[in-house]
């Protein structure tokens, strides 16, 4: 039996930085975590779909290159390559993710761990040992979440050809045809991926839009964009006699009053996750669940349970690495009785990795609507931008929705090439409660494309420039 400061289960970017962190302010810190260090985000997520849709991306442009007077010949396609390089790179990053723990003398404690008091765990070790480690200030919940299928719609997952993200990132080749069911952020960059492979991708969602978390602005130019590339998108669809046979699955969608049968290679079910929380002995230590079957926490993200806490996807909403993260940070700050910034979820930026990619922080333009506030939109085109022009990418926007009285960000939202880093200026301004009027003092170099972001602050207040 070994005693710790904080011992965290799960080693996911919520459990692995607030590790690190408890670690750099003196807290002797444990992990226990069975698989690999770096959690979904980095095995089975985050880290190894970017790599693919990156290898998306090049098979695009280079289908343009004669455009640029660049000319190499047929292009020729391989997901297996993408793949194997995929999980490369993820089995680098939880390698960086260890080399850390090393660096922070953190202990990694490989198994699955219950809860056995508020200050204990059971752990069942990788090599069939049963184990009891002691935590002398805080046991961290911080699990995770996984994929699941959608049974109520005939869509078991069988990780043959109804699939999950999980096994779609493990497959040898492109299907020829793949329906996709779930069309948010997984669902939406997979569709790019399979796209750019050359498989015939439907992508379906029960909602009248893609992305429907996202500003209907940004919702339309995706569509537009993925339906230009030949994707088919089918929104405000019900599924129905889904039938899965040995080299084939066949369903009958209805959307926008009609009906047709499809018969595809696989289908893969992109329609959100679940908490991991099974197994863990929440119900015997009283850590009570939400409505929704998450951990219920407080605003310091200890539960219903005195000295257990929980950070991450297992503690609701939004389901982001990034904000596990900064729980994880904000969380060890806490425990190390360094009085920081709180969890602030208001500022919690969106990203989608699909071409164009989406952006977003802040309301969108319909709950500004509906909170009743008095609102001014500024938006400035892709089109328009010298430095989108020069690369070829004039798809999307920069929308930015200001509070009429005093400027203040109400929302901004971003389609297009690299949007998931320019929309950090707006994250930093919001964070601050910059005005518009402020982004707009901001000199930004010519050509770039963050000049679009000053350019929709100006047009928010009726005096765009370059448009």
């Amino acid at each position: 039996m070994a005693s710790y400061d904080v011992i965290f289960i799960g080693g996911g970017p919520a459990g692995y930085v607030g590790a690190i962190r408890c670690a750099q302010l003196g807290l002797s810190t444990a992990v226990v975590e069975k698989e690999g260090l770096g959690g979904t985000c980095v095995l089975w997520g985050c880290i190894p779909a970017k790599a693919l849709l990156e290898s998306a991306f090049i098979a695009n442009r280079v289908k343009h290159a004669a455009d640029f007077g660049v000319n190499v010949g047929e292009v020729k396609t391989d997901y297996n390559v993408a793949m194997k390089r995929s999980r490369a790179v993820s089995t680098q990053n939880s390698k960086g993710v260890e080399f850390l723990f090393k660096k922070n003398k953190i202990t990694w404690i490989k198994g699955t761990a219950t809860l056995a008091g508020k200050n204990a765990v059971s752990v069942k070790t990788a090599d069939g040992k049963d184990e009891r480690h002691d935590a002398k200030k805080a046991i961290v919940i911080a699990t995770g979440s996984r994929v699941k299928g959608l049974p109520q719609a005939g869509l078991e997952l069988n990780k043959t050809n109804i699939i999950s993200s999980d096994e779609a990132l493990i497959l040898e080749k492109a299907p020829k045809s793949i329906v996709i069911v779930g069309a948010g952020a997984v669902g939406c960059e997979f569709a790019d991926v399979f796209n750019a492979f050359g498989s015939q991708v439907t992508l379906i969602d029960v909602m009248p839009n893609v992305l429907p978390l996202e500003d209907a602005d940004a919702s339309k130019e995706v569509e537009r964009a993925f339906k230009k590339r030949g994707i088919t998108v089918l929104t405000g669809a019900k599924i129905s006699n889904v039938k899965a046979a040995k080299d084939s699955v066949s369903m009958t969608v209805e959307a926008g009053g009609e009906k047709k049968d499809l018969k595809v290679d696989i289908v893969l079910v992109a329609a959100g996750r679940a908490p991991v929380i099974d197994g863990i002995g929440l119900k015997e230590q009283g850590v009570q669940l939400t409505e929704r079957g998450f951990v219920k926490i407080n605003e310091h993200m200890e539960t219903t349970a005195k000295g257990i806490f929980a950070i991450g996807d297992v503690a609701g909403p939004p389901m982001l690495a990034h904000k596990g993260e900064r729980e994880g940070v904000v969380l060890a700050e806490y425990l190390a009785g360094k009085g920081g910034h709180g969890m602030d979820y208001n500022n919690i930026p969106n990203a989608t990795y699909c071409h164009p990619e989406v952006a977003s922080i802040g309301l969108t333009e319909q709950q500004c609507k509906d909170k009743k506030l008095d609102y001014k939109v500024g938006k400035f085109p892709f089109m328009a931008s010298g430095r989108a022009r020069t690369s070829g990418e004039t798809e999307g926007f920069v929308k930015i929705i200001r509070d009429t009285k005093y400027g203040e960000i109400l929302g901004a939202h971003i389609v297009g090439s690299h949007a998931t880093e320019m929309i950090h200026e707006l994250v930093v301004a919001r964070t601050n409660e910059f005005t518009v009027e402020e982004v707009d003092l901001a000199i930004h170099a010519h050509p770039t494309l963050s000049e679009a972001v000053a350019e929709a602050s100006l047009d928010s207040l009726g005096k765009m420039i370059q448009a």
